[in-house]
């Protein structure tokens, strides 16, 4: 009950009324005559009626307290039984809170974030989302349904937010066992050639009589088996390895299982390194001055990571005109120690324009051919002097040539058009300007006619004679240009054309760029996207095998995207590591971050929750399948009180106002009654 006023008469107007009353008041108390006190209260009575008093009557009704449920649907708790144990803890809960009439629920499911890359278990985060609109004066408790494993677990209550009891109900069984493996620490980059190391660690979680033992653990560096390891779990091991090309590499760390460990999920780990090529060596010779050798020159020596040795052949040796000595090159061509001594230093060797004028000795040729077929790179860009008599292609060199002059060179104006192999090659596919009947760039005017060609023609020039052969030799590779006419488009002749882009990436797959592999697979993710590429110079591709991270396989079909490539992309919800597979091409992708918190600890616990739930008074128990298998709920008014292992819930002592009932004290009857009263006691008392 609550008093209020609603005056009858404007605010100004009674308070000048009141002035007045106080001076008759006054006056009245002065001359002190019969009847004064009774004149005084039916004038306070008519002023008491201008004022209006109000009597409020509430009607109210006790608030429902909130009780929030987290149900943790994160990918640990699909393991064994969990799932099946959450749904039983939950209609437990639910079934037990209609017992209490006082209590509403309000149940939080949290699952993965589809776009998270580093996926964990935040259910605090998910907890004050999900009660942000509750006042803190209604809500009961919470309790959380989980396995445990938390990743946002706050330091201390106050840090948390909460003033209520919370409460775990924690799944799995109490003696769980897992053996994981996880990266300590990888390098992010390495040179390639050199070693590098890995440190790694093996954990046993639960009672594994193995705890003590070494485990064997398999080492993969891009899907092939490098190593076989006995790591000590509970210690760092460590495993080096020299970094094995340019590009990306995936070392595969695997965990030998156990028949009785909760999952083999985490018996994964893998160490993403980008391999990178410290100064490329390249040697360019070429033979007399010509226009193209600029452009040569200018592109390799733009780049900053490419070390050039170029020599030009001035004057070959048998050349006797009389010219001094001191007027001649002061560098002499050091033939011995670039083609025996260090040619397996360089990583690509270009004969540009080159004729074998007895610059070299025969033998040096063999020694060329013998580096190629170890791995090396050679690149012919021909002139009319591959077509002369003394053609490099009468050496001990010709086995390693995809192609042979005929001694015949064609002169006369073509557009450079791609083949159907060129249009499927990652060397030339895509080029800017390639697509259409006439290409987009401008004519060349030579040609070296050649016979017996091997390799990949991807290239023709007029007459649909061969112009860019690629080809393997041994484990290298060689590339023939059959034509020294691509300084035109460097110059801008009729509109230019791609010759950067062109000499670049004939110069990168001659040295075994990944990227521009013939025939490779590749696979990336995209947050849970996982995105297939398959380069083949087939006209189809047939469909891959992709591995989940549970171990699952399916077939994936591929569809064309390009000339040569296939593409395919899938939704995977599950994070780990997916393997790729086509016959002997395998690629791997791991979906979420490597080191993401979900993929550690499998087993569950309740040290995690224990000390924070003890601060707030409340309970930490285990759970099973059976909904009845749960702690008691207790109400209470006041927190502090020992929860004795039962779910304390505090119940709110608020209300709700349903409506109001006014009663005014002099309006109607009862203020003229009043009033009449107290002036007829006046009347009366005066006329005595």
């Amino acid at each position: 009950m609550t008093l209020s006023f609603a005056p009858l008469l404007p605010q100004s107007l009674i308070v000048a009324l009141a002035l007045a009353a106080a001076l008759l008041a006054a006056a009245v108390l002065f001359a002190r005559p019969r009847g004064a006190v009774l004149r005084l209260a039916a004038l306070a009575a008519l002023l008491l009626a201008l004022v209006n008093p109000v009597v409020n009557f509430e009607d109210r009704a006790p608030v429902d307290s909130v009780v929030a449920i987290l149900v943790d649907r994160s990918q640990s708790q699909s393991l064994a039984d969990r799932t099946a144990q959450t749904d039983a803890a939950l209609a437990g809960l639910e079934a037990q809170l209609a017992r209490h009439p006082g209590f509403v629920t309000r149940i939080i499911d949290y699952r993965d974030d589809a776009d998270a890359d580093s996926p964990s278990t935040r259910l605090f985060e998910a907890l004050a989302s999900g009660i942000r609109d509750v006042p803190v004066s209604r809500l009961a408790g919470a309790i959380l349904i989980t396995d445990g494993q938390v990743h946002d677990i706050p330091a201390s209550l106050k840090a948390s937010g909460l003033s209520v009891p919370l409460h775990a109900l924690i799944t799995g069984e109490a003696d769980e066992r897992d053996r994981r493996i996880e990266i300590v620490s990888a390098p992010r980059f390495g040179i390639v050639g050199e070693p590098q190391e890995i440190v790694y660690r093996v954990t046993v979680d639960g009672a594994d009589d193995a705890a003590l033992a070494r485990l064997p653990v398999t080492i993969r560096v891009n899907g092939e088996d490098r190593d076989v390891a006995a790591a000590r779990p509970g210690s760092n091991a460590t495993f080096t390895f020299e970094v094995p090309r340019g590009g990306d590499s995936i070392i595969e760390f695997i965990l030998e299982s156990s028949p009785d460990e909760i999952t083999t999920v985490n018996n994964r780990a893998i160490a993403r390194l980008e391999g990178i090529r410290e100064n490329l060596r390249v040697l360019l010779v070429s033979g007399a001055p010509h226009a193209g050798e600029r452009a040569w020159r200018n592109l390799l020596k733009s780049d900053a990571a490419v070390d050039l040795v170029h020599f030009t052949i001035l004057r070959p040796p048998q050349k006797q005109d009389g010219t001094p000595i001191t007027e001649l090159s002061l560098i002499a061509f050091p033939t011995r120690e670039l083609f025996i001594e260090k040619v397996d230093e360089f990583d690509l060797i270009i004969f540009d324009r080159y004729q074998n004028r007895g610059v070299l000795p025969v033998l040096y040729y063999d020694y060329i051919a013998q580096y190629v077929a170890d791995g090396g790179a050679l690149l012919v860009a021909s002139g009319p002097e591959l077509a002369g008599i003394e053609t490099v292609a009468d050496t001990p060199l010709a086995p390693a040539l995809p192609a042979r002059p005929t001694g015949a060179v064609t002169a006369e104006g073509f557009y450079p058009r791609l083949t159907e192999a060129g249009r499927r090659h990652p060397v030339t596919r895509a080029l800017p300007g390639s697509r259409g009947e006439t290409p987009d760039w401008g004519r060349w005017f030579r040609t070296i006619d050649v016979t017996n060609v091997s390799g990949d023609t991807v290239m023709q020039g007029a007459g649909d004679a061969p112009l860019l052969v690629l080809d393997r030799y041994g484990k290298g590779r060689v590339a023939m240009l059959l034509s020294d006419h691509g300084w035109l488009w460097a110059r801008g002749f009729e509109g230019g054309g791609p010759h950067i882009a062109l000499y670049r990436r004939i110069a990168h797959w001659l040295m075994q760029e990944p990227s521009l592999e013939e025939e490779a697979l590749r696979a990336e993710s995209r947050g849970r996207t996982l995105r297939i590429e398959r380069q083949s110079m087939a006209d189809s591709a047939a469909p891959v095998t992709v591995t989940m991270p549970s171990g699952a396989s399916r077939q994936v079909p591929l569809e064309r995207e390009a000339d040569g490539l296939f593409t395919a992309e899938m939704r995977i919800d599950a994070f780990g590591l997916v393997e790729v597979r086509d016959g002997e091409l395998t690629a791997l992708a791991h979906l979420g971050a490597v080191d993401a918190p979900e993929f550690r600890a499998a087993v569950s616990t309740e040290e995690l929750l224990q000390p924070l739930s003890r601060q707030s008074g409340g309970t930490v128990a285990r759970v099973d399948d059976e909904a009845g298998n749960l702690p008691q709920i207790l109400p209470i008014r006041t927190t502090g009180r020992d929860a004795g292992g039962r779910l304390v819930l505090r119940a709110s002592s608020q209300t709700v106002l349903l409506g109001v009932r006014s009663v005014p004290l002099l309006a109607g009857f009862l203020g003229l009654a009043l009033l009449l009263a107290l002036l007829a006691g006046t009347w009366f008392r005066e006329s005595r």
